[in-house]
C-alpha cells in the first residue's frame, strides 16, 4: 500500500507568495496570497521579509482549515546558488547562509528555501529545493563568452524548463532522457534553453541580458551601443539595474506593462503595438533557431510552457516562424508548484538520492 506523504510548497514572488498542499500527486489546496508594494516596501532587504511571509502563509493555512501537523515535508523555490545540477536538494546551513547573504544576487526567489526551512524545522520534518534558477548543466563551449575573463553563466527557469520537458515526454510517449527539446519558458524573463536526452545543454541567462526582450528587461542588446549610451546618459542614469532589467523592453517601449491594455491596443489594430510585438516574437523566434543548431536540427518537439496560449499574437508570429523546425507543444501556465512536489515525492520514496548543495 501507498504510503500518503502530504507536502506544503511555497513559490514566492515578487508581490505574491503562492502555496500547494499536495497527497502524494493529487493538489489538494492552493493559494495565492498578494503582497501589496506599500506591505514590502518596509523592508530594507528582499530577505527581511521572510518572517513577514512565513506567518501571513500559516494564518492563511490556519484561516482556510490546513493542519501542517500532518505535512511530510517541505519544498521552497530555489533561488540564486553557486551553480549546482539539476535535482532534489536538502536545505542546509551552506545554503541558507548563500541565500541570506545574497552571495549569488539577490531575488525573491531566494526567500523560497528560507521560509520552507524555517516551518519545516518547527514541525521537524525535511526540507528541500528542486531545480533552483541556477542549474548549471551548460556543455563546456557554451560557456566561451568572447572575453576570457566572463564566462556564460547558467540562470534561468530550471523547474519550469525541467517540468515541460516532463509533460512532452509523456505527450511523446518517450521518458524525457531520451529527447532532444528546445524549451521555452515565457514570464516576467523569457529562457530558451536547449534539452539533450535529459541535461539542458545551452540556455539563455534570463537575469543578465540574453535572448529576447521581454515585459520590462532589455534582452540582447549591441554592446557598443550601450557602452556610448552609458557615456552620454551617464549624468541622467542613477541606477543601470533599474534601467536595463526593470525599466526597458515592452514597458519602455508601450509605457504599460498590463496585458490587458495591450490587448486592447492590439483589438484596435495601433500600428506601434503590432510591430513592437512582432519584434518580441522575431526575437523569441531567432532564439529558438539557435537553438536548433546547439542540438545539430535534431529535434523531437519545440515545447513552450509559463504566461502562453497557442492563439495569443506573440505565440502565433513566433509559430509561423519556427514551425518547420519542429512539432510545437503548448503547455500554459508554469506547473512550479507541481514539479516542486514531484521532486520531493521522488526522494521521498526513494526513487531518486537527495542531493548535497554545493
Amino acid at each position: 500500500m501507498q504510503t500518503n506523504r502530504r507536502i506544503l510548497v511555497i513559490q514566492p514572488e515578487l508581490y505574491a507568495t503562492t502555496i500547494g498542499v499536495f497527497e502524494n500527486e493529487r493538489l489538494l489546496y492552493e493559494q495565492t496570497i498578494h503582497h501589496s508594494e506599500e506591505e514590502l516596501n518596509k523592508f530594507t532587504r528582499i530577505m527581511d521579509q521572510v518572517s513577514h511571509r512565513k506567518h501571513t502563509l500559516l494564518h492563511q493555512l490556519d484561516l482556510d482549515g490546513i493542519n501542517i501537523s500532518k505535512f511530510s515535508a517541505v519544498c521552497g523555490r530555489g533561488g540564486l546558488l553557486q551553480p549546482i545540477t539539476g535535482g532534489t536538494y536538502a536545505i542546509n546551513e551552506k545554503m541558507l547562509y548563500d541565500l541570506k547573504t545574497a552571495a549569488f544576487g539577490e531575488h525573491v526567489s531566494n526567500l523560497g528555501a528560507v521560509i520552507a526551512d524555517s516551518i519545516a524545522k518547527g514541525l521537524n520534518i525535511p526540507a528541500y529545493i528542486v531545480d533552483p534558477p541556477v542549474v548549471d548543466e551548460m556543455q563546456p563551449i557554451a560557456r566561451i563568452s568572447g572575453i576570457p575573463e566572463i564566462e556564460r553563466k547558467s540562470i534561468f527557469h530550471a523547474l519550469n524548463h525541467r517540468q515541460a520537458g516532463r509533460l512532452a515526454s509523456k505527450r511523446l510517449g518517450k521518458t524525457y532522457n531520451e529527447l532532444n527539446l528546445i524549451v521555452i519558458h515565457i514570464a516576467r524573463g523569457i529562457t530558451i534553453g536547449a534539452h539533450r536526452n535529459g541535461k539542458i545543454i545551452d540556455v539563455t541567462n534570463g537575469l543578465e541580458g540574453e535572448g529576447p526582450f521581454t515585459i520590462d528587461r532589455c534582452g540582447g542588446i549591441p554592446i557598443g551601443r550601450i557602452l556610448q549610451y552609458g557615456i552620454e546618459k551617464s549624468d541622467q542614469i542613477e541606477d543601470w539595474e533599474q534601467k536595463l532589467i526593470k525599466q526597458a523592453g515592452l514597458k519602455a517601449y508601450l509605457h504599460t506593462e498590463d496585458p490587458k491594455v495591450i490587448e486592447l491596443n492590439l483589438l484596435k489594430e495601433d500600428p506601434w503595438t503590432i510591430e513592437v510585438m512582432q519584434a518580441l516574437a522575431y526575437q523569441i523566434a531567432k532564439e529558438i533557431g539557435s537553438m536548433s543548431t546547439v542540438l545539430n536540427g535534431e529535434i523531437d518537439g519545440i515545447v513552450f510552457t509559463g504566461n502562453v496560449e497557442e492563439d495569443d499574437f506573440v505565440m502565433k508570429e513566433v509559430i509561423t516562424r519556427i514551425n518547420w523546425i519542429a512539432d510545437i507543444m503548448v503547455f500554459p501556465g508554469n506547473n512550479e508548484l507541481e514539479a516542486m512536489n514531484e521532486g520531493v515525492l521522488q526522494v521521498i520514496r526513494g526513487e531518486v538520492p537527495v542531493k548535497t548543495y554545493p
